[in-house]
Formats: C-alpha cells, structure tokens, sequence
C-alpha cells in the first residue's frame, strides 16, 4: 500500500501535460498512474483537475539567516517559499555573519537553519578574493555552486576583479563545480555612480542610467569568455535583459556549459514602476523597459534560463525609506536594493506566462525545476515527476483569481514590490517529499521538515 495518493491531476512536466494520479511511498514518488487508475494508499488527495506541478527551485534566494534575522530567517523564508510552490531553495552565503566562504562556516550554518526550515535548501558557497583556498573544501560539504560579484556588492562581502575570477575558475573547473556571477561592470556602475551624483541626478531616472544594461553585458560577456578559456561551468545570475541573455544562448548553443537564471521581477515588473513607485522596486540589475520584459520571456520557453528565481533580497521598511545601519538614506543610490519575491515568484510566473502570454506550463516546469536540479547537480532527487525521485508536487489552481497583499506575506518583514499585484493562477498544496507543507496560504508542517540538498553530482 502506498502512503499518498495524488489523484485526478492534470501532470505538469518539462515533457508533457496529461491527466494522471501519483502514488508517494518513503517521500519518494513511487508510481505515475494513468488517470482512473487509483491503487490502495492511506491518504488521499485529490487535485480536483487543478495542474500537479514538481516542486519549484529557487536557484537564488538572500534568506539573511545567520546573522540579519532582522530582514529574514529560515523559520519564515522557507515558510514563505513552500506556501509559494518553492520546495527547494538555493541560499545564498552572503547577509551572512560570517559570509559562508569555508567548509567550518558551512557547518555552522547547517547547525543554525536546519531545525527552523519548513523547505528544503541547497548552499551556494561564497568565492571571494581571499578564500580560493577553500572553495574544494566547501564544493566537498555538498555546496552547488559558488557565488561572487563583478559589480559592486554589500560591505559584508567583496567582489572579484577579472583576474581573480580568471584563477577562482581554474580552481573551480578541477574539481567541476559551477562558478556564479553577479555580472555588471564595477568600473562602469561606479562611475555612473559618480556621475550621476556629480549632475544631481538623484532621482530615480538616474539610478536607472547608472546601471544601464551595457554594464550587464560586458561583465557577462567577459565571463562567458573566461569561461571558455578555463573549462569551468558557470552559471549568470539574475539576468534583466533579453540581449544579455541572447548571448548566453549563443554560448550555450556553441557547446559550452553556461548556465543562467531571470527573476519573476524581471519577466513582470519594469522601469516605469520605479520612476513611478521608487525604493520598493529598487533592485540590481534594475528593472528593465516594458519591451525588454517581453522579449526575456523568448528565452524562457526556448529553455536558455535554467530558473526563474525570486532573487529574494529582503530588508525592513527603515532601509528602504529611513536608514541602513545606521546611515540615513540622502537619495536613491542610498536605499536598500532588492525586492522580496520567494512567496509570490511562482505565481506571478504562471500569471505572467501561462496567463497572460499563453506559454504552456511545461514551460515554467522546465525552467522552473527541471533544468534547475540539472543545473546544480541535484536532479535525481529534485526537479521532476518520475519515480525515484522525491516527491516534491505543488498543485495549482489556474482559475483562483488573486492579490498579494502585505497580510498575506509570511516575511519577517511584510513588504514586497509585488504587494497589490493581482492575477490568476495559484499554488493551492505544496508537498515536500510527501509530506504536506502548505495549503491554501497557510503553513501545516512542522517547523524543522526541511532537509539540507547536498550535490548529487
């Protein structure tokens, strides 16, 4: 007998759309059943025609936890993703105290989420000048990537300049790990930067121009090429602009292993909102022109983004509108840059995608999962429907008509870009290997159900 039975669902993988039922033994999928085919199980549950889709990965997530609990921790970050249709999310190592840059600190980390966690998670370890010694260490532990800037980054942490990243890449590509990059041009910005300012072009027009997306392709560019030199699997992190994503897919169509994400704010949001709304839509890259959001969507469903991630870079409402540790805010290159996403991502995805443009939604299950767990060595256990792996499911309801507001928000901090936004389409259950999480906006696990996801491969 099994222990679930997922019935009358229309399954939703990268390969297919079809009506079927899941049987879950162990947290594992064990069968995918022909619809009508209902064998003995000791919970049932039923998706009532609603899409069963796998459990989405947020490969980029800022959970701040430990050390800025005070913007987020586990406890409501992972509570916020699993409500969302985000079953395994990717932490980032920086808004740590300490940055996560050694295989001790790893642990430490470990020590502190793991009992507060109601998804499952994946490290990105840190690369940073002074911690190319470590990196083996840390891709050891099980960390799926490593993360470092080409731009300018927060105090906590320190960016690379081409020839550490030229080095951070060799080291990385010998024992086959991905380098991660936040590409845009730290000489440029800096200088727009500082050109803007010596204009008085303190407004939000002038934050946009002083990230304009030539920054972001020249960084991205000089990565991929060093990536071609070195051998070295490299994932862009957060791409805004579909140009700069075109190039990526020329990479990849030449063979080499370049991977990349967008972010749900990216395929929704534009630079009209922060002209017209400011600091809550203040994000790095910046959001882009209404045309560009568009033309991203092309390399979603052509399978060039392996992600749609939130990005979730959370702060309180002080550091967007008073202070930040302290310094007042003097003008919009002083505000906090980040928007929290990792509870709406997915259904602003569906809203914008499967909704509003038509994709088919094994699009979002490929972009969303399958390629991924590919993209980060865990696929086997993440990323798909088939038997074997774990039995991560979210079901969905495409006619639930919806709002985000600020209540409905699990954050530590109830304040998000995508507050007022209203859609259709909408995460209803989420299961994370079998057990269930969520339902209907509302957490129903136990604290402490999420697991540490060590790299499979």
């Amino acid at each position: 007998m099994y222990d679930i039975l997922v019935k009358n669902g229309i399954i939703v993988t990268a390969d297919a759309v079809s009506e079927g039922n899941i049987a879950i033994k162990d947290g594992k999928i064990a069968a995918v059943l022909a619809a009508g085919i209902e064998p003995e199980a000791s919970k049932v549950i039923d998706a009532k025609g609603n899409y069963v889709f796998p459990g989405a990965i947020d490969t980029h997530a800022h959970l701040n936890d430990p050390g800025y609990e005070w913007r987020e921790d586990y406890e409501h970050g992972t509570a916020a993703a699993a409500v969302g249709g985000y079953t395994t999310v990717i932490d980032m190592p920086l808004q740590n105290e300490p940055a996560m840059t050694n295989a001790d600190l790893f642990d430490r980390k470990v020590e502190k989420v793991d009992s507060n966690a109601y998804s499952d998670y994946c490290f990105w370890g840190g690369l940073v000048p002074d911690n190319l010694e470590d990196l083996k260490g840390m891709h050891d532990k099980g960390c799926v990537a490593f993360k470092s800037f080409i731009g300018p980054v927060s105090p906590d942490y320190s960016s690379l300049n081409y020839g550490q990243a030229y080095e951070a890449m060799q080291r990385i590509r010998e024992f086959g790990g991905r380098a991660g990059f936040h590409c845009e041009d730290f000489s440029m910005i800096k200088w727009q930067e500082a050109r803007m300012k010596k204009e008085g072009r303190l407004d939000w027009q002038g934050f946009l121009d002083s990230r304009p997306v030539i920054a972001e392709m020249v960084a991205t560019v000089d990565m991929i090429e060093i990536a071609k030199a070195t051998g070295c699997k490299v994932h862009i992190c957060h791409v805004s602009s579909p140009d700069v994503a075109q190039k990526i897919k020329e990479a990849q169509q030449e063979g080499y292993d370049i991977t990349a994400e967008t972010c749900s704010h990216y395929l929704s949001l534009t630079d009209r909102d922060v002209i017209e709304n400011g600091p809550m839509f203040k994000c790095a890259p910046p959001l882009r022109s209404q045309d560009e959001v568009d033309r991203l969507w092309t390399y979603v469903e052509d399978g060039t983004f392996s992600g749609i991630a939130s990005d979730h870079s959370p702060c309180s409402y002080d550091e967007k509108f008073k202070e930040i540790l302290g310094s007042k805010i003097e003008n919009v290159f002083d505000v906090w840059g980040g928007i929290s996403g990792i509870q709406s991502g997915f259904q602003v995805a569906f809203n914008e995608g499967c909704v509003k443009r038509g994709v088919s939604p094994a699009v979002l299950a490929n972009s969303m999962a399958k390629l991924p767990a590919r993209a980060f060595g865990i696929y086997g256990r993440k990323g798909d429907i088939k038997p074997g792996f774990d039995a991560d499911l979210v079901i969905v309801d495409p006619q639930k008509e919806w709002e985000i507001t600020s209540d409905s928000l699990l954050y530590v901090n109830k304040i998000s870009a995508f507050v007022g936004m209203k859609g259709k389409g909408q995460p209803v259950c989420t299961l994370i290997r079998g057990n269930v999480v969520a339902e209907d906006g509302k957490i129903t696990a136990e604290k402490g159900v999420g697991e540490l996801i060590r790299r499979l491969s």
